[in-house]
């Protein structure tokens, strides 16, 4: 190598860590800004309104794709984003169940259920923050999206009571064996740190 070039590999520097304030986690602070907006129409009287709490259920929930494609494609994924992505999609389903039974649409033990394990794992997120971070995994967006799903059908005026049904039971049975997941993963992590 020539004296005063720089070594091409010593002059390599590894892109900088991406900064809290990006595109990704803005879009999931506007999912969580959305819950009230959701939560005021669904409660109004009128198809109309409902189809506009439905509206915004569906504007909301599609950020949540988007926020963790733009995070993927440009290299914007954060510790943030990994915790407050969750805590997103929490506020929002959690809202639109807890909205549902309020009204008497929705089974109260269902909803219990789902959030039971929905604030569990988001505790034992912050628990081992400090430790290491696990991310959504597979199990855990298709827990998402069939939340979504269902809480869509039951948000949608009509008698669809028997796809309302199969989709939340579908969406019940995912969450709790994800939650099972989660807490397997926890145990390991903290079984690893020990012997390490």
């Amino acid at each position: 190598m020539i004296a005063g070039t720089p070594d091409p590999v010593a002059g390599s520097h590894d892109p900088p860590p991406a900064g809290v304030w990006n595109i990704a986690n803005a879009l999931t602070l506007l999912r969580i800004a959305l819950v009230p907006v959701f939560v005021w129409l669904l409660f109004l009287d009128g198809t109309g309104w409902r189809l506009a709490a439905f509206g915004v259920f569906a504007v909301a929930s599609v950020t949540d794709k988007i926020d963790g494609d733009i995070a993927r494609a440009r290299g914007l994924v954060t510790d943030f984003g990994k915790i407050a992505d969750p805590i997103a999609d929490k506020a929002l389903t959690g809202a639109a169940l807890i909205s549902l039974s309020v009204m008497g649409e929705l089974w109260w033990w269902v909803t219990a259920a789902i959030l039971v394990r929905e604030i569990g794992i988001t505790v034992m997120r912050f628990v081992l923050i400090r430790r290491s971070v696990i991310p959504a995994s597979k199990g855990g967006k298709l827990k998402t999206m069939l939340q979504v799903i269902a809480i869509g059908l039951y948000l949608l005026p009509g008698p669809l009571d028997y796809l309302r049904w199969a989709a939340m039971g579908a969406a019940l049975v995912v969450t709790v064996g994800t939650g099972v997941d989660y807490v397997v993963q926890a145990w390991r992590q903290r079984g690893a740190a020990k012997t390490a």
